[in-house]
């Protein structure tokens, strides 16, 4: 739990807090109400460890999310904001605290996408060759299912997307050949083998199916 710090607070405190709870970025709250985040490089910009929070250009004022929102939407949010904490509201917009990428990741990292064993596929292609009922049916002629999908622009080509596909079968063999029977371009194959519940190989595994 990282506690808010008060827009009255000192940039010194702010500084306290972050090697207590080990972040270089920390929430701002004035009344309930999110003013942004404080972060370590700010205050060392300012040079003045008595400044008042209230009187920095603080960051990440939009940098927030509602209770109910859904996993995706807390990792847009912090990468638009270039941050590694989202503050989270209530439906009042009153604050109820942040929640971190690491333990967004970790959270992420325990459902059945990801600790089901199997094999990741990137696929690269135009944005109107993207039909993921068709290859879904490729894919299930081979006797594989699709646990999970994600689909984001090519950073290479802007005009063509990248599906990252998380299957529930290890050798791919058959569905690259498959598929580029078909035409489509298979940019990326990982065979994950089974987890053996360690954190850090979760995230790992996590991290290459998102791609990022």
């Amino acid at each position: 739990m990282i506690p808010p710090l008060k827009a009255t607070d000192d940039a010194h405190k702010a500084i306290v807090w972050m090697e207590e709870f080990r972040c270089n970025q920390m929430p701002v709250v004035d009344n309930g109400k999110l003013l942004g985040f404080i972060s370590e490089e700010i205050i060392l910009e300012g040079n003045d460890v008595e400044k008042r929070l209230k009187d920095f250009d603080l960051i990440g004022a939009a940098c927030y999310v509602h209770m109910n929102s859904h996993f995706y939407d807390i990792l847009k949010v912090a990468a638009d904001n270039k941050l590694q904490m989202v503050a989270v509201l209530t439906e009042e917009e009153i604050y109820n605290g942040v929640i971190t990428m690491q333990d967004t990741l970790s959270s992420f990292a325990q459902t059945a996408a990801v600790q089901t064993p199997g094999g990741i596929l990137v696929l690269a292609m135009n944005h109107n060759d993207y039909s993921l009922s068709e290859i879904s049916r490729l894919i299930e002629e081979n006797h594989t299912r699709v646990l999970s999908s994600l689909v984001k622009e090519d950073p290479l080509d802007p005009g063509k997307i990248r599906l990252t596909l998380k299957l529930d079968q290890l050798d791919l063999t058959r569905i690259v050949a498959t598929l580029e029977r078909f035409n489509y371009k298979v940019i990326g194959r990982y065979q994950e083998a089974p987890s053996n519940g360690s954190d850090k190989e979760r995230i790992d595994m996590l991290l290459r199916y998102l791609d990022i």
